[in-house]
């Protein structure tokens, strides 16, 4: 038994004292190697190159000069006129009877395809109407005194959402 024991101790001796040390990437990459173990091919070292100048940034991001159509709600250049809303409101919607004297107050503005409107209807509230579609044929989305419904928050754009359920109720004068 101490036949086979010595030589392995002394095989441990040596496979201790000749692998160990630092793991490469901690020994210092300038220093002579200290083993005395089999040749082993070096990693190739380039010199860290030295920056010249700063890293450049990428070019900062300019505003566009449009907003997106959605987010903001401009007076609508290509229509619908307030006429036409009032239109749609008497005629085939069937929102205001016929006899009703409307008059527009606000809007209408555009946000996408989207529309926002307030209209003074005489001996009634402030009228809120939200329509939708393309400028010579819009669709009634909804209209009263709180157009903040689902379909609008859910699906409108937010130019329309802040005019619709971000601002109150629409207060007239003298109220």
């Amino acid at each position: 038994m101490t036949r086979t024991v010595l030589p392995a101790l002394a095989l441990l001796a040596i496979g201790v004292s000749t692998g160990c040390g630092a793991p490469p990437e901690l020994r210092d990459p300038d220093a002579p190697p200290t083993s005395t173990g089999s040749p082993t091919a070096a990693p190739t070292r380039t010199p860290a190159a030295t920056p010249s100048s700063v890293p450049s940034l990428p070019p900062p991001r300019m505003p566009s000069a449009t907003p997106d159509a959605g987010l903001v709600a401009t007076p609508c250049r290509n229509g619908p006129t307030g006429q036409r809303i009032v239109q749609l409101l008497h005629g085939r919607a069937g929102v205001l009877p016929p006899s009703v004297r409307v008059q527009v107050r606000t809007g209408p503005l555009c946000a996408a395809d989207w529309q926002y409107t307030v209209l003074e209807v005489t001996g009634h509230e402030e009228l809120q109407v939200v329509t939708r579609g393309r400028p010579a044929a819009p669709e009634l989305v909804t209209a009263g005194t709180d157009v903040c419904t689902i379909e609008v928050r859910a699906t409108g754009p937010t130019g329309i959402r802040t005019l619709a359920c971000d601002a109150g109720p629409v207060v007239g004068p003298g109220a």
